[in-house]
């Protein structure tokens, strides 16, 4: 494992009381990235240490994939010298970031107003499934919630005949991408001027505005002007084309040159000039015919003759990977995206690599995810905590001490 700790957000210290995905997803880009991320757990752990395959108990999948480059406490928050002990470790940390709604943060006397007491210029980031100052406010929210109330699901049924939730958690991931910039434009901000400030990040409007870029369409204008939906995203026959082999491809002429260059390889030169295709806005009045016509095209050769004629052409073009067929995927061997890591206790383990690159300041892959617990000696004194205290803590099972590395 590659313990050279350099990203670029090197040096900033956060503190995550999240669970699930939405906000481990987000502070594990940051610890990518170098932050050096202090994953605060209940006795009771992230419910993700059970989901999925794993090879020792609450080790599961699904959470080694999400709490990479991270320390983890586990403390009991509610017993008052676990507080104490949060209280403390909040007092040297640039970030604090939770995903609690407010009256269960206010309940662990960690609000806002409480936590800027100890440290005035702390980034405090709370991620909620709505808005705050609406009545959804007290509303719990899952993936799968979301995406039906942001229209998600229900802009499915122009495709496939009915509402249909998208099958990843694109809201929880999304909404995790946005809790990244929303904290590092704060902590910009912060270098600029010194303040701290409290951040939220509310994963219905974050849904809405991510669905609605293209949707709103004719709604965009006051009064309105056409209806919402993007028609090309909403056309039945916007799909993976199958080939005359039976093997699935995915076909993309989109510009006016690139749709000629498509009818003259497959033969149909005489499109070129139909009034129904030869313009970006005649193609999108008729996109369902014309993409009935793609399908029943595509469906004449076999899937590895279209691939070659259309990179010949400089048509957009690609296989149609299972996740399966990700983890030999060519590209991604070729540039080194997936990382075999050493795991102390379970074994070898595959990531997905970093996607971001930075000539000066790349992130890495530098602590493992880690056992419940396991840090908790290690955080506790370096905030200032004494052996006598950290030992009575321990006994009281206000905090849990993890296995040795």
């Amino acid at each position: 494992m590659n313990n050279n700790n350099k990203g670029p957000l090197t040096g900033v210290r956060v503190a995550d009381l999240t669970t699930v995905l939405l906000g481990p997803f987000a502070t594990q880009i940051l610890g990518d990235h170098g932050a050096d991320v202090i994953k605060i757990e209940s006795p009771d752990g992230d419910m993700t240490r059970d989901i999925g395959p794993g090879r020792s108990d609450r080790m599961a999948a699904m959470y080694l994939n999400a709490n990479r480059n991270k320390r983890d406490i586990c403390i009991d928050l509610k017993s008052d010298k676990g507080h104490a002990a949060i209280m403390a470790l909040l007092k040297t940390v640039d970030v604090f970031v939770h995903n609690m709604r407010p009256s269960a943060v206010d309940r662990l006397g960690l609000s806002y107003e409480e936590v800027r007491k100890v440290n005035p210029g702390i980034i405090y980031c709370g991620a909620f499934g709505f808005d705050q100052s609406g009545p959804y406010a007290d509303k719990p929210a899952y993936d799968d919630m979301i995406q039906g109330v942001s229209g998600i699901s229900a802009v499915q049924s122009d495709v496939v005949g009915r509402p249909a939730y998208v099958p990843t958690v694109l809201a929880d991931k999304a909404s995790g991408l946005t809790l990244v910039y929303a904290i590092t434009m704060a902590l910009f901000h912060k270098e600029r001027t010194g303040e701290g400030q409290e951040v939220t990040v509310p994963m219905f409007e974050t849904m809405v505005q991510f669905h609605m870029l293209e949707h709103l369409y004719g709604m965009n204008f006051d009064p309105p002007i056409g209806t919402a939906g993007y028609p090309r995203a909403l056309s039945p026959n916007k799909r993976p084309y199958r080939a005359s082999d039976g093997k699935m491809i995915g076909v993309l002429p989109y510009t006016d040159r690139q749709w000629a260059a498509f009818f003259d390889l497959s033969g149909h030169s005489e499109l070129k000039e139909d009034p129904r295709f030869n313009h970006v806005s005649a193609r999108l009045a008729n996109i369902t015919e014309l993409y009935g016509l793609l399908s029943d095209i595509i469906e004449t050769k076999p899937a590895a003759e279209w691939l070659e004629l259309l990179e010949e052409a400089n048509i957009p073009n690609v296989p149609i990977n299972t996740a399966d067929d990700l983890i030999d995927d060519p590209h991604l061997k070729a540039t080194g995206f997936w990382k075999s890591v050493d795991h102390p206790t379970e074994g070898k383990l595959k990531y997905p690599g970093i996607p971001t690159g930075f000539s000066k300041t790349p992130g890495g892959i530098h602590k493992h995810a880690p056992a419940l617990g396991e840090h908790s000696e290690e955080v506790l004194r370096e905030i200032g905590l004494d052996e006598k205290t950290i030992a009575e803590l321990i006994d009281e099972k206000v905090i849990i001490k993890g296995a040795k590395k």
